[in-house]
């Protein structure tokens, strides 16, 4: 994601993300932890060029997939799939890779109509090109 909060720009091009060792290495390690990955219809169509309806309600989809067994559900991509995510209260844990780049327009990692979440910091570290890496826990209550 750019400084600014962007994930890509306008036309849903990329470019400016890094594409290094080091960040592959990141993202090997980052998807030997996961078995599901959930992408957002747009995220889908820029890297398949398919079209497809948006899920309208992923809140069913991702309560069985949590009860399945196995590692972690992963959303990749997708702001407004994140959206309802956020607003049913269904993300638990964010990972924000964080490029020094300032877009100025694009699609962003959060669009907005969703309620407050509250979330604690529990990794940061740098890695290529001055990126950084954020881990937050969600914050519930009794947590």
């Amino acid at each position: 994601m750019s400084l600014d909060g962007y994930i890509a720009r306008p036309d849903g091009a990329v470019d400016f993300l890094v594409n290094d060792a080091n960040a592959r290495k990141v993202m090997t390690e980052f998807f030997a932890t996961i078995d599901t990955a959930i992408m957002g219809r747009k995220t889908l169509d820029d890297a398949v060029r398919m079209r497809e309806e948006p899920i309208k309600l992923p809140r069913i989809l991702v309560e069985r997939l949590q009860w399945r067994p196995g590692k972690h559900i992963f959303h990749m991509g997708g702001g407004e799939l994140g959206r309802s995510f956020l607003d049913s209260d269904l993300v638990d844990e964010l990972l924000l890779g964080i490029l020094p780049v300032l877009l100025g327009a694009g699609r962003p990692a959060f669009p907005g109509g969703f309620p407050q979440r509250e979330f604690r910091l529990t990794e940061h570290r740098t890695f290529s090109r001055s990126s950084v890496l954020l881990r937050y826990e969600r914050c519930r209550i009794g947590s």
